[in-house]
């Protein structure tokens, strides 16, 4: 039994797919089914239910995730202590982000990091608030960008930084409300809305601002790229709330809405009190003075 077979593992646990496991492990899919069909074999157990359209842990499999989850974590920590000693010539950190994270050049702020810390190794996982949260807590990442967007932060993190981003209607150019310089939201329920799918980050913001003012959305589309949602904004399927930078940087009309605080919280958190591993405290001291720079612009 080898780590890299348990990262395996657990890659296609948390992913869900060995297409998607496959793809953030960076190898092709039939080394990784390899990879597991081999660990599988020196456990004498199947892993996984492969019957289904998607991969489905066993028995077995259930009771390994925790034990695989934990020996790699402590994996992680006997490399932590080795590029502590060599001043982070060396190194692994991760780092998770919303989607729609707009507060943040955090391609930039990577690169920046990266020249500074050439030897550290940087991963970098996109997902849902909920998945981000849980993979802090399992030890999978180091740091992530999140918007709570009225929940509470769990037990054993902490935020590090934290800024507001303000939400606007998009429209597409030739739409009525395109020249408006404000709008009043409880006037477009007869709008249909282009939205994320329920329960991500940006949906639960924008269902508790139209909740506030009593809107009834007609949701025309969902999606879960905001590539996509921009695009389908721009054809005239429907309208979307957004953060204003991502309705600029599409080249959308942006209409300010007549509401007290049409605006969500981003912050970046990692585990309490601060990481432990070294390359993550250093990529935290690079990203914590741009994010204080975000919230004062």
């Amino acid at each position: 039994m080898e780590m890299r077979q348990l990262r395996h593992f657990v890659a296609v646990a948390n992913h869900g797919s060995f297409t998607a496991a496959a793809r953030a492990e960076l190898i092709v899919q039939s080394a990784l089914s390899t990879s597991i069909r081999k660990l599988e074999h020196d456990l004498g157990a199947d892993l996984f239910d492969r019957t289904g359209r998607r991969p489905v842990l066993t028995p077995a499999g259930h009771a390994l995730l925790p034990a695989a989850r934990a020996l790699l974590a402590d994996a992680v920590a006997a490399r932590d202590a080795v590029a502590a000693v060599t001043e982070l010539t060396t190194g692994r950190v991760a780092i998770g982000s919303i989607q729609t994270l707009t507060g943040v050049d955090l391609p930039a702020e990577l690169a920046a990091f990266h020249r500074r810390r050439p030897g550290v190794q940087i991963s970098v996982r996109e997902a849902p608030t909920g998945e981000l949260l849980d993979a802090l807590l399992a030890r999978e990442l180091d740091l992530a960008y999140v918007a709570l967007d009225g929940a509470e932060l769990p037990d054993g993190l902490t935020t590090f930084a934290s800024w507001d981003e303000e939400l606007v209607l998009v429209t597409a150019p030739d739409h009525r409300l395109a020249g408006e310089e404000r709008v009043l939201l409880s006037d477009l329920t007869e709008e249909p809305f282009v939205d994320f799918r329920a329960g991500t980050g940006l949906e639960t913001a924008v269902r508790r601002l139209a909740a506030g003012c009593g809107l009834h959305r007609q949701i025309t589309c969902e999606v879960t790229q905001i590539r996509f949602l921009v695009d389908l904004v721009r054809a005239g399927i429907g309208i979307a709330i957004v953060p204003r930078l991502v309705g600029e940087s599409a080249g959308l009309p942006c209409v300010r809405m007549r509401q007290p605080d049409p605006a969500r919280t981003v912050i970046l958190v990692g585990r309490a009190p601060r990481p432990r591993n070294p390359a993550a405290s250093a990529l935290l001291d690079h990203l914590a003075p741009r994010a204080d720079e975000a919230a004062s612009a």
